[in-house]
């Protein structure tokens, strides 16, 4: 086999014609959609594909001796999924997983539901016992379709050969379109030892599909739209953009950023949107929600207009959708998909299309008509939230609080860093403690809520930007679910920089236990103390593997751990009270919202602030 860019849709492909094996097509079609990674682990279904993959990389090895398509081989296949995942999150291409049929299509699972929920685009190739066999309860068969078709954008079982050079293309196309997701293609051994023709073009036909997507498209906002949103915008002396995960997932941050700029509107960002604007910008609110910023959320508290941009009112967000933004006379929400329109919070104003486009579009026609607003009272009062109610803890304690690791690392690495995590306490203390000057830079489970996300998701970046310092930020729950990736990280050389904020213990977990449990730490308490992470990190490989459990060393250990100059790991006894503010409790509104002990908390909205600040 020879490597081949893609083909140019107005050109013969020059393998066109040529006989190939099922395997060696979906190879070909890999190489064609410009897949420079495969995550993946073997076994018996799908080894005709992993040995197309061998002899394609033989074949055509570069110069200095790396092959076209590596194949990263990771612990187990759920590592594997989130590896695509964070090379998918990190670089904006389409992440590749390659496992075999029964336990490894089903290994994939969380890692499918979890691309879904964050709109992740990859492409899961499974190996599947042979045709004949399919529904006999052969060795290592599972129903991957009936499994898959729940929780995935789009599920393929290719049974009929000659269509499996046209599925692959078929899934590439579904899974970075629209709104990006998961596509699964199960493929019989058969299918894959099947020999004919490489036809070099064709994909299935997917005409709903294509309909839907072309209606999104041709969806351009008209001069009356704009009037009505400039209409509200000018009425409006408080306005603000929630923006979600859809602005970066839409590559639509630039657009973002200069119509934010141009008027001077504060920006509030999702979980899944941090980066879309530069959190260091004096009019960025950093995070709103469950636990975001106090001063966002008293600014959704406060406006007058919310723009919502690729964002879907989640429960997160909007716990009390009635109450959500209750000052808000108007709002208006941006989107891909027209499903959430109106789903959790009614709107005054929408407009399903291409973010980029749209907001490009808007832009130029508020110049157009010479609009002209400014807004210093309420950049006064952001200032002044942001001044009064800023983010704070127990400076003064013996213990090495969690925060401080944070913003430590935080000031070495200037917002620059790739910041993985798993999902708990230390997630959210590092959403709320590291600056993110640009997208794609903060990569953690956000709808599912995955342990063990942070590790295989820290690798899968990695492959995607050698360019950039890669820190998986973990908690001692998170780390157990996927510690066998610690030599994955080791195995490939990679430089990337594992840190581990031990409490011994579920710390999320045992705050709502606190909260709302009466105390009662029910499995959370975790009779699991016996690991020693630092030896588990020197045994696979770590040559940097410190515990770092005194205050005054903190400063001076973070440092060699940040500046090791390849694969580090540091474990960090924190204090185990740790807690997580501010805090929005369950279908509660922000105006019941937790502060803690160390950050301000208001009663009414705050009236003399500083003067107003510089625009995006």
């Amino acid at each position: 086999m020879t490597i081949q860019k893609p083909a140019d849709r107005n050109k013969e492909h020059p393998l066109a014609g040529t006989r190939m094996t099922g395997a060696d097509i979906v190879v070909q079609v890999l190489a064609d959609e410009n897949v420079d990674t495969i995550f993946g682990y073997s076994g018996g279904a799908i080894l005709p594909t992993y040995d197309a993959v061998f002899r394609f990389n033989d074949a055509n090895r570069k110069a200095d001796g790396r092959s076209p398509i590596p194949l990263i081989v990771p612990a187990n296949e759920q590592g594997a999924g989130f590896m695509a995942a964070g090379y998918a999150r990190a670089s904006g291409k389409v992440g590749v997983v390659m496992v075999t049929s029964g336990p490894g299509a089903t290994n994939t699972v969380t890692p499918v539901r979890d691309c879904m929920a964050d709109s992740v685009p990859i492409v899961v190739i499974c190996g599947q016992v042979p045709t004949h066999a399919i529904g006999t309860d052969a060795f290592q068969e599972a129903p991957v379709s009936a499994i898959m078709g729940a929780v995935a954008k789009h599920v393929f079982l290719v049974t009929d050969a000659s269509q499996l050079e046209a599925t692959m293309r078929a899934a590439f196309e579904l899974a970075r379109t629209g709104r990006p997701g998961p596509v699964v293609l199960d493929i019989p051994k058969d299918v894959q030892n099947w020999e004919g023709e490489f036809r070099g073009t064709g994909t299935l036909p997917l005409t709903g599909y294509r309909a839907r997507l072309q209606a999104v498209m041709d969806n351009r906002l008209t001069d009356e739209a704009c009037q009505r949103l400039y209409a509200m915008l000018a009425e409006s002396e408080r306005p603000l953009i929630y923006a979600g995960g859809g602005v970066i997932n839409g590559n639509a941050t630039k657009a973002m950023r200069h119509f934010a700029s141009a008027y001077g509107i504060p920006v509030a960002t999702t979980l899944m949107a941090l980066g879309a604007s530069d959190t260091t910008h004096p009019l960025s609110l950093h995070m709103l929600g469950m636990h975001g910023m106090a001063f966002a959320n008293y600014a959704v508290e406060d406006c007058d207009l919310l723009i919502a941009i690729g964002a879907r009112f989640d429960d997160r967000v909007a716990g009390d959708p009635a109450h959500f933004a209750p000052r808000a006379k108007y709002i208006a929400h941006f989107d891909v998909d027209v499903s959430e329109i109106g789903k959790v919070k009614r709107v005054n104003w929408h407009q399903v299309g291409i973010l980029a486009r749209d907001l490009d579009d808007l832009l130029a026609y508020g110049k157009r008509i010479g609009f002209d607003k400014e807004f210093p009272t309420w950049h006064a009062e952001i200032a002044g939230l942001k001044s009064k109610h800023a983010l704070n803890y127990d400076r003064d304690s013996k213990l090495i609080q969690p925060y401080a690791v944070i913003e430590e690392i935080n000031r070495i690495t200037r917002g620059e860093a790739i910041i993985a995590t798993g999902v708990g306490q230390h997630q959210m203390w590092a959403a709320q403690y590291f600056d993110f000057r640009e997208p794609r830079l903060w990569l953690t489970s956000g709808s599912m809520g995955t342990m063990g996300f942070g590790l295989p998701a820290a690798i899968g970046a990695q492959f995607a930007r050698r360019d950039r310092l890669v820190i998986d930020i973990d908690g001692d729950g998170s780390m157990r679910m996927n510690i066998g990736e610690l030599e994955t990280a080791t195995t490939y050389g990679l430089p990337i920089k594992v840190i581990v904020l031990n409490n011994f213990g579920d710390g999320m977990v045992r705050q709502w236990q606190k909260l709302y449990y009466k105390g009662r730490m029910s499995g959370s308490d975790k009779s699991l103390h016996r690991k020693d992470f630092v030896r588990t990190a020197e045994a696979d490989g770590f040559a940097f593997a410190k515990r770092l459990d005194r205050k005054e060393d903190l400063s001076r250990i973070v440092g060699e751990f940040i500046r090791f100059p390849g694969p580090a790991f540091l474990e960090v006894i924190i204090d185990p009270d740790a807690g997580v503010y501010p805090m929005v409790g369950p279908g509660l509104s922000y105006d019941k919202m937790i502060t803690g002990d160390f950050i301000v908390s208001r009663d009414k909205p705050v009236e003399d602030a500083p003067g107003p600040s510089e625009m995006f």
